[in-house]
């Protein structure tokens, strides 16, 4: 039997789980509405309420799972990538806690997290199917954007990734150039749902391989609501809904056909999607379409383990505790770091 505490703080939420034998016990996440107002995430400011979260994050994580601090038999936390002041707190707390209760301490690659978040069993008699390995999961947030060959818990290969702007940015980027507040992208899904998909066409970049680029997608937005903007100043609240709906189709189409040739080329027709992204209903739809077109196998995680959350660091955990994966009070967190 093996009880992890899983710990995650990369970005602007913090977040504590209890895993048990490869079973979330409890996923708590506390949020920071701070940065609402300031059209993003600030670092330190961020850090400043992980600092203030993390001790009642964890207690209430503990309290809801039923299980003591004496019974934990190691910690998991977030050790790469993500904003450094954010991963330091989370490290730091882990560090101390598990050299207090002369536990093991395991280093969890945020990103490889976000992929085993499909394999978490999503309750006791875990009715919804899962993955097997090998799989390909579709890895989209704010920061990442990656087509991975999961061949194991822990042996993750990266097939493709995005050369600039991630998906999560580019719907948050394009949905502040509409004038919509921080979190963009959830209010351009919601938006979405009431438009027209074909009213407007944006240029899709036509990169090699496995890659993706979204940068360009910002820049053909612009470029076009200036130019409709000189004609009629209130164009864009007009067409809200429309000009959501198309961006919305664009970035989805992109994602789908690199995952469409990620299958051909592997062979692979277990598809996975994860990452923040991956709670957007149009592209869990499209997605769940495309793979009933070809005859796929698809799974999309329970809303909860789509975010960044501590479940997904303590399954994570779970399956390197199993393989005496573990690391020694001398590591440190690293805001950009290699599979």
């Amino acid at each position: 039997m093996a009880i992890i505490l899983g710990i995650e703080s990369s970005c602007d939420d913090t977040s504590a789980a209890v895993c048990k034998d490869g079973k979330i016990l409890s996923n708590f996440i506390a949020s920071q509405k701070i940065h609402e107002e300031y059209g993003g995430v600030v670092p330190e400011l961020a850090s400043r309420a992980h600092i203030q979260n993390i001790v009642p994050v964890v207690d209430t994580a503990l309290k809801k799972a039923g299980i003591s601090k004496k019974d934990i038999d190691a910690i998991a936390f977030t050790q790469a990538p993500g904003l450094i002041g954010s991963l330091l707190v989370g490290a730091q707390f882990a560090k101390s806690m598990a050299l207090a209760l002369h536990i093991p301490l395991i280093a969890v690659h945020h990103m490889q997290a976000h992929v085993l978040a499909n394999i978490i069993p999503s309750g006791e008699n875990d009715a919804d199917p899962k993955p097997t390995f090998p799989f390909l999961c579709l890895t989209v947030s704010g920061g990442h954007t990656q087509i991975v060959l999961a061949h194991s818990p822990l042996h993750l290969e990266v097939l493709g990734q995005t050369i600039d702007d991630a998906a999560g940015e580019a719907f948050d980027k394009t949905a502040k150039l509409l004038g919509l507040p921080y979190p963009g992208g959830p209010l351009i899904d919601k938006y979405a749902k009431e438009g027209n998909l074909d009213a407007f066409v944006f240029a899709k970049p036509q990169i090699p391989n496995l890659d993706f680029s979204f940068s360009g997608l910002k820049t053909s937005v612009l470029y076009f609501l200036n130019k409709e903007k000189q004609k009629d100043s209130d164009f864009v609240e007009k067409n809200k809904m429309d000009l959501c709906a198309s961006i919305q189709k664009t970035i989805i189409d992109i994602l789908m056909k690199k995952v469409k040739k990620a299958v051909e080329q592997t062979g692979i027709h277990q598809v996975c999607i994860a990452g923040g992204v991956s709670a957007n209903s149009g592209l869990r739809n499209a997605f769940t379409e495309l793979g009933r077109k070809h005859g796929w196998k698809t799974f999309c995680p329970p809303f909860q383990y789509c975010t960044d959350n501590g479940g997904m660091i303590a399954i994570t955990g779970y399956y390197k505790f199993l393989e005496n994966n573990f690391t020694d009070l001398t590591v440190s967190p690293t805001a950009r770091a290699a599979w």
